[in-house]
């Protein structure tokens, strides 16, 4: 799994605290809610003990839910698989998916450390589907491109996409699970989110 996926996950959490709120349009100040709930998590000193670790992890998770969009995420990786599952298949690989990214990306969250985010651009189309555009420099100075795919659903943007370096995460799980039958792939999901 590249590097720059797993910093994306973290950015894709933190990246908005430095975005000045005159620039930001809807899809960026509901994920700065996100946002300003998960910098509250990690940095909140009662939560910062091994015992809470548990705790810590639910309270980001849940914060996260409110802002990802599982299920539309998990159709684009699944891809061709999707049409030919059942509701309860397709509630099922949502819940192990959704698991998965929790168990490979969300940890990242707890790693971040105050990397400089400069906004690039941000774009809605008339369908409801949006696009952010954002740069991050590492304390390396090193500069990461990152983009997220934003969908609209009512009165919330839900994010279905990241890409860091023009790596899409939706695109690299879809490569994957495209190799396996199904079946494989939901006990090899399985096994995964066992090892907790």
């Amino acid at each position: 799994m590249s590097i720059y996926l797993l910093r994306g996950s973290l950015f894709f959490f933190l990246t908005l605290v430095m975005i000045p709120p005159s620039l930001a349009g809807q899809p960026l100040e509901q994920i700065r809610e996100t946002t300003d709930k998960i910098i509250s998590i990690v940095s909140d000193p009662a939560l910062k003990s091994p015992e809470k670790a548990k705790e810590r992890k639910r309270l980001i998770r849940q914060a996260v839910d409110e802002r990802f969009d599982w299920e539309e995420m998990s159709r684009r990786s699944l891809a061709r698989h999707w049409k030919k599952r059942t509701e309860e298949e397709k509630k099922e690989f949502v819940y192990l998916f959704g698991k998965l990214l929790e168990r490979t990306y969300l940890e990242q969250v707890e790693n971040y450390s105050g990397e400089e985010v400069l906004y690039i651009s941000e774009t809605i189309d008339e369908k409801g589907f949006g696009d952010v555009r954002i740069k991050i420099i590492t304390r390396q100075e090193t500069e990461i491109p990152v983009r997220y795919k934003v969908k609209k659903n009512g009165d919330g943007w839900y994010v279905y996409d990241i890409s860091v370096e023009g790596r899409s995460l939706i695109n690299n799980y879809r490569k994957q699970f495209q190799r396996m039958s199904y079946k494989k792939l939901i006990r090899q999901l399985k096994a995964k989110v066992a090892q907790e």
